[in-house]
């Protein structure tokens, strides 16, 4: 019997807690696993949470439509980082392009690592991507001359002067690319001195503030501490130290601050139970409750774009387009966890998804707020009202254009599939709900699609209960299961009576209970076996027996 490979999954996690990159499918993490040579089986998961993985490890984007120098900008600290690398990941074509970015932008910051393994990637991508030799250009592109195919004629000869300087130029241009990001030891030294001395500095300074004993010292002392280490990429201590603020906090701000900080760094470590707890926290704060909702509204529209986040990852796509409906644009800014953009393609994705047409109509085109959001993305917007107006062609078609560009986003790309499903079946649904019998050959051009495979989804949805149809697959049409409107309405009175004359029976029975002065006694389970309740009876009463064990 073959010896089956480890899941994904499994490698996924292990590679993780070792690069502390904590991207899915990350090309760090495959990298360091080399470096560290650690073995699969130091992580135990259960084999049956692999295919949930899957897709995201199979993405693979030939063609987005992106400017990645726009996409990058709209991002800041770590966050744009993992944008990047996962984009290099999962797009060949921009690999380059978004691992220079990413060199460029690491070098702002503490995180040596990083700028180490970055580098690495990108020497083996253009050793790897190097042209070959060119051969002889004037021998191989030698024309025929003259009709009746004659003999070739001879080609010009080179200049042999202006070679020397077209080599030179060359040269000079593709030696200039290579120095611009070539590797910097000097600054890999630079940078790791300067943060092993501000890292004693900010130790020291921690250190004396606790023999202080001022509070507020100390919680902006562990806050500079998390600080430095997130620049330099310590997700782990920089979570340590933002949480340890807690205890130093004096006022109901500064708890909502730290539970903002420690949701930040959670989001990077892409720990969503942990960004919910936290949420809840901040939420419950009573300072933050009990505050003006204007002098709420930028940490409120923080904690529910964080709050959408994380169900988005927890596939709650309800729940996830409702917290991202909540956001309000002009408190919307923060480019370390999420663009306007992000807020507008998640939300609308999600709504389309789960929502039904009055919940459309209601919270999300008739939505003042959402619609500044949907101007930030006019194809979700157009998708959004081509999928209410019933024109499902085209608003599975301008799907379909924006897919790629989906497919690189981190948070998004992992739900794609789902979420596409769920919109063509819910497009599905409603074309069919108001007829008794639909041509299965004009549904299928009203949703780019062939017959057969048209009919295939049809049947899925009638087996999971979401349309009452039959198929005739001899003549292709879908016919709706006739139901007996009479027959159900007498069901349903019959219900409702019944219902009425148990609760009439139990009216009745505790009126007389009170009017007899009846009521009960619980017995205290503590005293050991002799569990249950003691009826009272009233001496007035006309009842005889004065106490009785239940």
């Amino acid at each position: 019997m073959p010896v089956l490979p480890m899941p994904p999954l499994m490698q996924v996690i292990t590679i993780n807690f070792q690069c502390n990159c904590f991207i899915p499918s990350c090309f760090l993490c495959t990298f360091c696993k080399q470096k560290n040579a650690v073995e699969p089986m130091q992580v135990d998961a259960p084999p049956n949470e692999d295919n949930e993985n899957n897709e995201e490890q199979q993405i693979v984007v030939e063609n987005p439509n992106i400017d990645l120098e726009v996409y990058a900008n709209q991002y800041t600290g770590i966050v744009r980082l993992h944008r990047l690398i996962y984009v290099a990941d999962v797009c060949p074509s921009l690999a380059v392009e978004a691992l220079r970015m990413a060199i460029t932008y690491v070098q702002t910051t503490y995180n040596v690592n990083l700028y180490q393994v970055l580098h690495k990637r990108l020497s083996d991508l253009t050793a790897g991507n190097a042209p070959a030799p060119p051969g002889n250009a004037a021998g191989d592109q030698a024309a025929p001359a003259g009709a009746g195919g004659a003999a070739p004629a001879a080609a010009p000869l080179p200049d042999i002067a202006a070679q020397p300087v077209a080599q030179a130029q060359g040269q000079a241009q593709a030696a200039g690319e290579k120095d611009a990001f070539a590797y910097d030891a000097v600054w890999v030294d630079t940078k790791m001195k300067k943060a092993a001395l501000k890292l004693e500095k900010l130790d020291s300074d921690l250190k004396n503030y606790k023999s202080n004993s001022i509070k507020e010292s100390i919680r902006r002392g562990h806050d500079d501490l998390a600080d430095h280490y997130l620049s330099c990429g310590d997700l782990t201590n920089a979570l340590k130290c933002y949480s340890r603020a807690r205890d130093y906090c004096t006022s109901g701000k500064h708890v909502v601050n730290m539970c903002l900080n420690v949701i930040k760094v959670s989001i990077y470590l892409q720990n969503w139970a942990h960004v919910m707890s936290y949420i809840s926290k901040a939420e419950s704060t009573p300072d933050f409750s009990e505050g003006s909702k204007e002098a709420n509204a930028q940490v409120q529209t923080r904690l529910e774009c964080a709050a959408g986040l994380a169900e988005l990852q927890q596939k709650k796509y309800k729940v996830a387009a409702k917290h991202f409906l909540n956001a309000n644009f002009d408190h919307c800014d923060f480019p370390e966890m999420i663009s306007t953009n992000n807020v507008a393609v998640y939300g609308g994705l999600c709504a389309l998804a789960t929502f039904d047409r009055q919940e459309l109509k209601r919270l999300v085109i008739a939505s003042t707020s959402f619609k500044l959001f949907l101007e930030w993305g006019p194809q979700i917007r157009d998708i959004i009202f081509k999928f209410y107006e019933s024109k499902y062609a085209s608003c599975l078609t301008l799907l379909d254009e924006i897919k790629d560009n989906l497919l690189v986003d981190m948070y998004i790309a992992p739900h794609v599939t789902t979420l596409y499903t769920k919109i063509r079946n819910r497009a599905l649904i409603q074309y069919f709900s108001p007829y008794m019998s639909a041509d299965m050959h004009k549904m299928a051009m009203a949703f780019n699609s062939s017959v057969g495979d048209l009919e295939n989804e049809v049947m899925q949805l009638i087996l999971d209960g979401q349309i009452q149809a039959r198929i005739d697959s001899h003549n292709k049409i879908l016919y709706a299961k006739e139901a007996d409107q009479r027959n159900s309405t007498f069901e349903r009175a019959l219900i409702m009576g019944k219902q009425y004359q148990r609760h009439t029976r139990m009216l009745i029975l505790r009126a007389a209970m009170l009017k007899s002065h009846i009521h009960v006694k619980i017995v205290s389970r503590e005293g050991g076996s002799n569990h249950g309740a003691e009826l009272c009876v009233s001496a007035g009463s006309s009842t005889t027996a004065q106490l009785a064990r239940i």
